[in-house]
Order: structure tokens, then C-alpha cells, then sequence
């Protein structure tokens, strides 16, 4: 008795009843209410990665709390330059999380 093995020679792709590693996540996020704080908490880790080594090398503190970013800036002529630009750092953050993280941003 032989048997007869078929291979496709192309992907077939992924089974209709499966869900990406991602939208897995992104669903438990949400059942349980923490996209806000996951969000928040990215936010304050990849700081650097979002300003630059430059910015981020004169922020002494960094926290969100009710959808405020509070930053304390070691630099005073930097700190009046993101005070000055304020509204464009909201939509930076914004832009680069993906969604509506702050809506306002507090220098302290």
C-alpha cells in the first residue's frame, strides 16, 4: 500500500477561524479596560524614541494621568519651545500612538 502525498505549491494562508498575536492583544485590551493605560504606559517608555535624544535627555520626569501628559524639562529655553508648541506635541504623541492618547499637556 503506497499513499500519495499532495503539496500545494502555494500558501494557502491562514485558517478563517484563526486571530493574529495583534488582534488577539488588542481585543483583550479592550474586554478588560486597559487600552488607556497600556497606551499611557508606552507612551512613557518609548519617550525617546518619539522626541529624540535631545528632548528626551532633558526630561526629568514623565507621566500621563487623565489624559494629560505632565512633563518636567530640565532646559528652560526648551521648555518655552514646547510650550510654544504645545497643540503640534499633542498630535506628535497622537499621530505616533495611533490614537487619541493626551488631549493636553502640562509642564511642571
Amino acid at each position: 500500500m503506497s499513499q500519495v502525498y499532495r503539496f500545494k505549491s502555494e500558501h494557502t494562508g491562514r485558517r478563517a477561524d484563526t486571530t493574529t498575536v495583534k488582534d488577539a492583544i488588542n481585543q483583550l485590551l479592550k474586554t478588560y479596560q486597559l487600552q488607556t493605560r497600556f497606551n499611557e504606559t508606552y507612551l512613557e517608555a518609548f519617550w525617546s524614541r518619539m522626541m529624540g535624544q535631545a528632548i528626551a535627555s532633558r526630561t526629568n520626569r514623565l507621566y500621563v494621568r487623565d489624559r494629560k501628559l505632565h512633563i518636567e524639562i530640565s532646559s528652560a529655553p526648551l521648555r518655552n519651545e514646547l510650550v510654544n508648541a504645545k497643540q503640534k506635541l499633542i498630535q506628535l504623541v497622537n499621530k505616533d500612538m495611533g490614537s487619541e492618547v493626551i488631549d493636553d499637556v502640562i509642564f511642571i
